[in-house]
């Protein structure tokens, strides 16, 4: 190497150590883009007090304060939630459980619970497609479907879910979702998750689907109706036929939500299709929830084979969930059993409801379009005037949910009462009278 060539590599490398590498460089401009871009975001897009959910809830807490009201939600039930229930030391009359048959607690119920955790332990601690499955799974499933009296049924852990990944997998962009105005929050969110088009109709209204499907089925490949057996916000049911007969004349697919209705409605509580004394497979789709009249927790899906294994295989809710426990399916399954044996329970829940929804319109009271089966809104058109109310009924040892706007338009405002066949007459007569007092002081 000649001396010039020395020089050279010697300048080279004295500019190399002056300049920065390409990869501190690199750093330093993506610390400096970094720090401009920290400056650059908001903090409502930074802090989760600034989320519009949480500024929402303050508002409605400091609402409550300045009304004098505590918080009407998350009230801890010291114990078993039947038709009374022990809240902040006090026994209660309760009317905010779903209990519609008082079996939770039941101890038949509870040692088919006990039963089962000692045999099975208190988690199949897999998804049910590996190595989940217990024998009281199939068993529960076969249960339900014998109680719809279709080919099959498949059970998932969440009520919630069972909507949102049946209809999330089962429809697809080309597809449209039709579904009551009313419909729960889960179907919505199925919907929504599947991609395909989803229009409401007004609630309980066959015509107003009728002109929907004449104006759109043609555009779409599957279609599917959503609709609920007994509406937990009014207490009141569709017209079964009716429906059943548009989804037969444009070929489209009926999907009946039975959360309230299944042990509420029928003689035996065999529900909406024992009610209207239809055949169970004119309607492709019945979903329900176990967390009600069947003691447990979880939902199901009840229909032919060929959707039930579908959805065993396919549907991401059940196959990457972790199988029911043993302990929950058990009370599901035990009630399924009392209920062909007791239906009296059913009769004695219906007659109740009646006698509520009676004596409140008796007594001038707006019970909306109830029907006076398990489940009846008193509307009062005021969300601050239905929280008041709860918490002074509270105060009286009387418990039962307001619900407020944005759940119901403000003019809907109520208070929302769940009916059990262990109440009587006289837990609904203190009831009716004390709050036929209170609003009477709050007109006046």
């Amino acid at each position: 190497m000649t001396a010039k060539h020395t020089d050279l590599k010697r300048q080279l490398l004295e500019q190399a150590r002056k300049r920065p590498s390409a990869r501190a460089t690199s750093q330093t401009a993506s610390s400096s883009q970094g720090a401009d871009a920290s400056r650059s975001v908001p903090d409502r897009f930074t802090r989760f007090d600034a989320h519009p959910g949480y500024q929402q809830l303050a508002m409605m807490r400091q609402g409550a304060e300045q009304l004098g009201l505590i918080d009407p939600f998350f009230k801890v039930h010291e114990g078993l939630a039947g038709a009374t229930s022990v809240i902040q030391g006090h026994t209660c009359i309760n009317f905010a459980s779903y209990n519609y048959l008082g079996y939770s607690g039941d101890q038949r119920v509870v040692k088919a619970a006990c039963d089962a955790a000692a045999r099975y332990g208190t988690s199949v601690s897999a998804s049910r497609v590996v190595s989940g499955e217990r024998p009281i799974h199939g068993e529960l499933e076969h249960a339900i479907a014998s109680a719809y009296a279709v080919e099959d049924a498949v059970a998932f852990v969440s009520g919630h879910a069972t909507n949102v990944s049946t209809l999330g997998y089962l429809l697809g962009p080309k597809d449209l979702v039709l579904h009551d105005e009313y419909i729960h929050n889960s179907s919505l969110v199925g919907a929504q998750l599947s991609g395909a088009k989803r229009m409401s109709f007004s609630h309980n209204d066959p015509e107003a689907l009728e002109t929907l499907l004449s104006r759109h089925r043609h555009q779409f490949e599957r279609v599917l109706v959503v609709i609920e057996g007994l509406y937990s916000m009014d207490g009141d049911i569709p017209d079964l036929p009716r429906f059943i007969a548009l989804k037969q004349r444009h070929q489209v697919w009926l999907m009946v939500d039975e959360a309230h209705s299944f042990g509420v409605m029928g003689e035996t509580g065999l529900g909406l299709r024992e009610h209207f004394a239809i055949d169970p497979t004119d309607v492709d789709i019945w979903m329900g929830t176990m967390s009600k009249t069947l003691s447990g927790c979880g939902g199901y899906i009840a229909g032919n084979k060929a959707l039930v294994e579908t959805l065993r295989y396919f549907a991401p809710g059940f196959l990457y969930s972790v199988g029911m426990p043993a302990q929950v399916a058990a009370p599901s399954l035990k009630v399924l059993e009392l209920m062909q044996q007791e239906p009296e329970r059913v009769a004695k829940l219906q007659s109740i409801s009646r006698y509520f929804l009676e004596q409140a319109q008796g007594r001038g009271m707006d019970t909306g379009h109830s029907i006076g089966s398990a489940v009846v809104p008193v509307i009062v058109g005021s969300s601050p005037l239905a929280a008041h109310l709860s918490h002074a009924l509270l105060q009286q040892h009387i418990n039962v949910q307001p619900i407020l706007y944005p759940a119901v338009p403000e003019r809907s405002a109520r208070l929302r009462f769940f009916l059990s066949c262990e109440h009587t007459q006289a837990h609904i007569d203190e009831t009716l009278d004390a709050l036929a007092t209170l609003l009477a002081d709050a007109q006046g």
